[in-house]
């Protein structure tokens, strides 16, 4: 049972500013059900406690529950005991730090540390060999494969779910560049990606469709043939409507349903248009409409076209107001 006003102190202690904090009375230090109480409220409280009570384990227990960093306040001792460690790491991985040597080479501390967000890079050698620790690292950031065994760095599986979770195909080594679900799960992630795929690959379709749908500038990594698909063109230039300037086939960049998706979504594609589109009054209206700068991509007669330029002024009308709304 606390004494009498103990709980109030005990928040008076947590309230205080660092300054008087680092003040506190020689008793409050040491009074063990005060400092419970004040632990419980914020872990790092642990630092103003008597070296007694740093080594106190139901004490620093409480205390990094509630703040995994507080490990770092604990006694040398309890930096060395698996079950507080084990508790401060699964508050805050990066708890780590301030264990021992012997428990930064526990592979259960370790994996709980690696979910919990302590950074992969400095994990012991030893379990940068282990698949299960390199596997659950991945998962929390792709980047972590960097750091692997070489023999992991090779591993389909690990290098999948790093893939998955943002490391670059162009650290991915050359054989699994060839691998189709590799890079198929590379260019969801990032379409530019197709750029480090193997030639095969950036002429199979179906990963090339992935990657523009991703990002439309990816078409630039494409095979010749695919550049020339109207099906990935179609995808490219709804992504990014700039997409046709990257089309192989001039019959694309005279095909009204491709130029039209490609305006529609940055009317300055207009200008990689064929001439005889660049005269289609649909086309350039549509194009203006989206951007009124892409007049100046028309043919010489839609240029004075009335419709036209008033579909143009409209444009510019509503950017300037929004620009006006955006000020205020």
């Amino acid at each position: 049972m606390l004494p009498v006003g103990a709980p109030a102190v005990a928040s008076r202690l947590v309230l205080q500013p660092s300054a008087q904090k680092l003040n506190a009375s020689e008793k409050l230090k040491r009074d063990r059900e005060v400092l419970l109480e004040a632990v419980k409220k914020n872990g790092r409280e642990l630092e103003h406690a008597s070296e007694e009570l740093k080594g106190d384990k139901g004490v620093v227990m409480e205390a990094v529950k509630q703040a995994g960093s507080s490990l770092q306040y604990a006694s040398e001792e309890l930096r060395g005991d698996r079950e507080v460690v084990m508790e401060a790491v699964k508050q805050r991985g990066w708890a780590l730090k301030y264990a021992s040597k012997e428990l930064k080479g526990d592979r259960e501390v370790v994996m709980e540390a690696v979910k919990n967000g302590f950074l992969f890079s400095d994990v012991i050698i030893e379990l940068k060999r282990d698949r299960e620790v390199v596997m659950e690292a991945v998962k929390q950031s792709g980047w972590a494969l960097k750091y692997a065994s070489k023999e992991l760095k090779g591993d389909r599986e690990v290098v999948m779910e790093a893939v998955k979770n943002g490391f670059p195909l162009t650290d991915v080594i050359i054989k699994l560049k060839r691998d189709r679900e590799v890079v198929m799960e590379a260019v969801k992630q990032a379409g530019s990606s197709l750029q480090y795929a193997s030639e095969e690959l950036k002429g199979n379709r179906e990963v090339v469709m992935e990657a523009v749908k991703q990002a439309g500038s990816s078409l630039q990594y494409a095979s010749e043939e695919l550049k020339g698909d109207k099906g990935v063109v179609m995808e490219a230039v709804k992504q990014s409507g700039l997409a046709l300037r990257l089309v192989a086939s001039e019959e694309l960049k005279g095909d009204r349903e491709v130029v039209l998706e490609a305006v529609k979504r940055d009317g300055c594609a207009l200008q990689y248009a064929s001439e005889e589109l660049k005269g289609d009054r649909e086309v350039v209206k549509e194009a203006v409409k989206q951007n009124e700068g892409a007049l100046e991509h028309a043919s010489e007669e839609l240029k004075g076209d009335r419709d036209v330029m008033l579909e143009a002024v409209r444009t510019a009308f509503i950017m300037q107001s929004k620009a006006a709304r955006n000020v205020r």
